[in-house]
C-alpha cells in the first residue's frame, strides 16, 4: 500500500519507520530544509534521533508528490495544525478521501474532537454516533511513545471510524511487524481517552514531582478513568471504551511514564517553573496544556463533573498553585462511590 504520512514530527516519523519496511511510505514536512537534513542523514534528528531511517522511507517537501497516487493519507500533524492541513487537503484534487490522523484532544477555541473538525472542514457527516453513515477516515490512537514505536518495540493501537468494514480493513492493512492494530467503531471514546489521559498526566507529574506517593497517583489514575468515562459517555461514547487501549491503556502509559511530555510538564510545575519556559523547552508539543482549558469549559457548558480537570486547569492559567491545586481537591466532600 502506498502511504503518505504528512508531518514529520516524532510520532508521524516513528510510524513512517515501522511501516515502510511493509509498505510504499512518504513522510512529508513543510520545512524543505528539515527534508534535506532528514534525506542526507537519514534519520529525524530533531525529533527523533538515533533512529535510523528504513531504506525503502522517501522523504519529501512536495505536498502533491507525498499525496499522488496514495491509497492512504495519515495526518501526523499536532491537533493546532489539522485544520490547515485538512484545508490544504482540500484543494488537492489528487489527494485520496481515505485517511487517519494521529493527534489527540480538543481543539482550541472551539472544544472540538478531531473528527468533529474533519467535519467543518471536509463536510463529512458530522454525528460520529451515526452508524448508518460510512466514511473513509478516522483515529489511530492508543498507548505509545514514539520511540519505543521507531526502535520495534512491541505496541498495540486501535484504529477507531464510524465505519467498521474501512477500520477493518485498514487496521489489518497496517498490523504486522511489533505493532498490533485493533479496530474499533466507538471513535468519539477514542478520541476522548486520547486527550483527557493527557490531562490526568499532567496531574501524575504534579503528584509525582511534589513527592505525594504511589496511593496518590493511584487514586489519581483510578478518578482521572472516572472522569474521562464520565465526559465521554456523556458525548455519545461507550463506557467499556475506557477500560481498553484508547482508555486505560494510554492513561497508565501517559501518566507513568517518563517518556511522557504532559507528565513532564506536571514535573516541571511541581518545581515551580513557569509554564511557557516548560513549553518552550520542551521542543515538542504537550496537547495536555490546550486539551485541559477546552475539556474543563466543555464539561462545565453540560455539567459534568470533573474536579480533576478544572483543577489542572486552574493550574496552567495560574489561578493556583501546584500545593493549591492538592490542598483543593484533598478538601472535597467526602463521597460515595
Amino acid at each position: 500500500m502506498k502511504i503518505a504520512i504528512l508531518g514529520a514530527g516524532a510520532w508521524g516519523t516513528a510510524l513512517a519507520i515501522a511501516l515502510a519496511p511493509r509498505h510504499h511510505v512518504w513522510l512529508w514536512a513543510r520545512d524543505a530544509a528539515q527534508i534535506t537534513l532528514m534525506s542526507t542523514r537519514r534519520e529525524n534528528s530533531r525529533y527523533l534521533a538515533d533512529c535510523p531511517f528504513p531504506e525503502a522511507l522517501q522523504v519529501t517537501s512536495d505536498f502533491n508528490t507525498a499525496v499522488a497516487s496514495t491509497e492512504l493519507l495519515i495526518l501526523a500533524t499536532p491537533l493546532a495544525g489539522l485544520r490547515p492541513l485538512l484545508e490544504q487537503l482540500r484543494q488537492a484534487t489528487s489527494a485520496p478521501r481515505r485517511f487517519l490522523w494521529l493527534c489527540k484532544g480538543l481543539e482550541a477555541m472551539t472544544g472540538k474532537l478531531p473528527h468533529q473538525v474533519v467535519t467543518d472542514v471536509l463536510n463529512h457527516v458530522a454525528d460520529a454516533t451515526d452508524t448508518t453513515s460510512t466514511s473513509s477516515w478516522g483515529a489511530l490512537t492508543g498507548p505509545s511513545f514514539a520511540f519505543e514505536v521507531a526502535r520495534g518495540l512491541p505496541t498495540a493501537l486501535t484504529l477507531a471510524a464510524t465505519d467498521m468494514t474501512f477500520a477493518t480493513d485498514i487496521a489489518h492493512a497496517l498490523h504486522g511487524g511489533n505493532l498490533r492494530i485493533y479496530a474499533n467503531d466507538d471513535l468519539i471514546g477514542a478520541e476522548v481517552g486520547g486527550a483527557v489521559k493527557n490531562v490526568m498526566a499532567i496531574a501524575a507529574g504534579v503528584n509525582d514531582g511534589l513527592g505525594l506517593g504511589q496511593n496518590a497517583r493511584a487514586a489519581l489514575l483510578t478518578r482521572g478513568l472516572v472522569e474521562m468515562t464520565r465526559f465521554g459517555t456523556a458525548l455519545g461514547a461507550r463506557r467499556e471504551t475506557f477500560t481498553g487501549l484508547t482508555g486505560l491503556g494510554d492513561l497508565i502509559l501517559t501518566c507513568t511514564g517518563n517518556l511522557s511530555r504532559n507528565r513532564r510538564v506536571g514535573l516541571l510545575l511541581a518545581e515551580g517553573q513557569n509554564l511557557a519556559a516548560i513549553q518552550n523547552t520542551l521542543g515538542h508539543v504537550a496537547e495536555g496544556v490546550f486539551t485541559a482549558r477546552e475539556v474543563a469549559r466543555r464539561a462545565a457548558a453540560i455539567g459534568i463533573d470533573m474536579p480533576i480537570t478544572t483543577a489542572v486547569a486552574g493550574l496552567l492559567d495560574g489561578r493556583m498553585s501546584p500545593g493549591e491545586t492538592v490542598q483543593q481537591l484533598m478538601s472535597r466532600d467526602a463521597r460515595t462511590e
